[in-house]
Formats: structure tokens, C-alpha cells, sequence
């Protein structure tokens, strides 16, 4: 008897039946990986929606970030990262990094951001020189620099509103 229901349960599954889970299973995949590789974030298309996005982001971090929006040709988010961590009155960002960052994730476009913990939005001279400086070292991988926001209290600063960029 032992043998018998051995026998039963070890018979192989139907092989429509097999044939209709495997094509559900890679209905599934076929949908993880659409997820995964063509899912986008908001699109950024207002220096008042960008000014949202990244106070919900930066507006709690104690000492000061650098970050990027890495956005497609669409200017929808692909991902945003910190790439440097500072003090409490700035933050050391190298180019050659940014471009890694930017090629690696197949940007389009990035909006360049930096919280002031102080609260003060005002942009210095740094900030301005900094940003030309990522400006140009984009510009040769084909990434435009849209915007560079500084976030602290209020809202946060745009220095394309300025006319800086």
C-alpha cells in the first residue's frame, strides 16, 4: 500500500497542466522585470515640484549632503542618491564621481541638490562655482545639468531661478 501511494504521489503533473503554470510564471517575470527596468519615478517637469521632492528628502539631515536626482529624457526620476556626506557648514563633492554615478544609472538629465543644515538658502560663491564645474564635467558624458536646489528653511532655492545656471 505504501508503494501504491508513493507511486501516486510522485506522478508527474499533467503536462497541460505543467505547460499553463509554467507560461504564469513567466507572465509574472515578464512583469517584475517590465517593473524593475521601466518603472519610473515622478516626473520632475517645475522647479516647484523638484523644490517638493527634495525637501521631503534632505530638510531632516543634521549635517550637510550632496545629492543627485538622476533622471531620464523624460525628466522622470530614475533614483536619487546622497553621494557625500559633510559637516554641519559643508560638504566636499568630487566631479568624477558624479559622472560615475550619472553613466551608471544612464541619466538623461540630473537636478544637482545640497541641504544647508543652518536653514540659510542662500547660495555662496562655492556653490555656484561647484555647479559649473559638475556643468561642464556632465556636459562631456552628454547629461545635462537642470537645476542645483538648496534645501533649508522656507523653500528650498533654485539656482536656474537665479539666472546661475
Amino acid at each position: 500500500m505504501n508503494t501504491q501511494l508513493a507511486l501516486i504521489g510522485s506522478t508527474p503533473l499533467n503536462t497541460d497542466a505543467r505547460t499553463i503554470r509554467e507560461d504564469q510564471v513567466i507572465e509574472e517575470a515578464l512583469l517584475i522585470l517590465e517593473r524593475r527596468v521601466f518603472s519610473r519615478g515622478p516626473e520632475l517637469t517645475s522647479p516647484g515640484l523638484v523644490a517638493e521632492y527634495l525637501q521631503v528628502l534632505l530638510a531632516q539631515e543634521e549635517h550637510e549632503v550632496f545629492g543627485v536626482v538622476f533622471l531620464d529624457t523624460k525628466h522622470r526620476v530614475l533614483t536619487f542618491e546622497v553621494l557625500f556626506h559633510g559637516s554641519i557648514d559643508g560638504a566636499s563633492v568630487y566631479p568624477r564621481q558624479v559622472v560615475k554615478r550619472a553613466l551608471a544609472h544612464n541619466a538623461a538629465a540630473v537636478i544637482l541638490t545640497h541641504n544647508h543644515p543652518s536653514g540659510c538658502t542662500e547660495p555662496s560663491q562655492a556653490d555656484r562655482t561647484l555647479t559649473l564645474h559638475l556643468k561642464e564635467a556632465l556636459a562631456l558624458v552628454e547629461v545635462r545639468v537642470l537645476d542645483h536646489f538648496i534645501v533649508g528653511e522656507g523653500r528650498p532655492t533654485s539656482l536656474a531661478e537665479y539666472g546661475w545656471l
